[in-house]
């Protein structure tokens, strides 16, 4: 009993999780795709671009895929990230 009990919590546990990256996806899919957007076309294109981002954020967050931005330069020599 205790045993199907612990297995339901674990996996309504990862359904939530699963629930939350894909919002977090949505969220910053939309944001970066209405910044480019607009950039791009203006406010057509921020309006656009929002649309289409959050649909990519959301795809890429049920899949777990996260943007990853970093910037590089060299210096002194030595190439150096940012994370």
């Amino acid at each position: 009993m205790k045993l199907n009990l612990i297995g339901v919590v674990g996996l309504i546990g990862l359904l939530s999780l699963s629930v939350g990256a894909r919002a977090q996806g949505l969220v910053g899919g939309a944001e970066e795709g209405a910044h480019r957007g607009n950039r791009a076309a203006g406010p057509v294109g921020a309006v656009v671009g929002g649309a289409i981002g959050a649909g990519v954020g959301t795809v890429n967050g049920a899949l777990g895929l996260g943007y990853h931005h970093h910037r590089c330069y060299w210096r002194h020599g030595y190439r150096h990230c940012r994370y």
